[in-house]
C-alpha cells in the first residue's frame, strides 16, 4: 500500500520532523495544527487561534482528499479548557450535521507559550 505525505506551501512550516497530512489507502491523518499563520503571527485570542487552526486543518485534509464530512475523529488540545464553549460555534459550523468521534483535553502547554489550542483529525478519503 502506498503512503503519500503532504507538505503545503501555504501553511505554517512544521516545527519538527513531520508533514501536514498523510494518506494511506482510504485513510487520512492530519497532524496537530495550531493557530499560527504562515508568517508566524499568533493572535492572542483563543477563538482567533482556533479559526486559523481549523482553516489550516481543512486545507491539509483537502490536500489529502478529505473533507469535513469524512472526518472520523477529531482531537482538540487546549491550554484552558474553560474556553471550550468559545470554540464550539466554529466546530459546529465546520462539521455541520456530521459529528465525528471527538476528544478534547486540557494540556499544560503547546509548542509555543503563546499558543492556546491545537487540533488534529483522522478522516476517510472523500468519494
Amino acid at each position: 500500500m502506498t503512503i503519500e505525505r503532504f507538505m503545503l506551501d501555504d501553511q505554517m512550516t512544521p516545527v519538527s520532523h513531520y508533514c501536514h497530512s498523510v494518506r494511506s489507502g482510504d485513510l487520512i491523518w492530519v497532524s496537530g495544527i495550531v493557530g499560527m499563520t504562515k508568517d508566524g503571527s499568533i493572535p492572542e485570542d483563543t477563538v482567533a487561534q482556533f479559526d486559523i487552526a481549523l482553516e489550516a486543518m481543512d486545507a491539509c485534509l483537502r490536500a489529502a482528499g478529505g473533507r469535513s464530512d469524512t472526518v472520523t475523529k477529531v482531537q482538540v488540545f487546549m491550554t484552558d479548557i474553560s474556553e471550550r464553549a468559545l470554540i464550539n460555534p466554529a466546530r459546529i459550523a465546520y462539521f455541520g450535521e456530521h459529528r465525528p468521534a471527538s476528544t478534547l483535553v486540557e494540556v499544560s502547554a503547546l509548542v509555543d507559550p503563546r499558543m492556546k489550542v491545537e487540533i488534529e483529525c483522522m478522516a476517510m478519503v472523500a468519494r
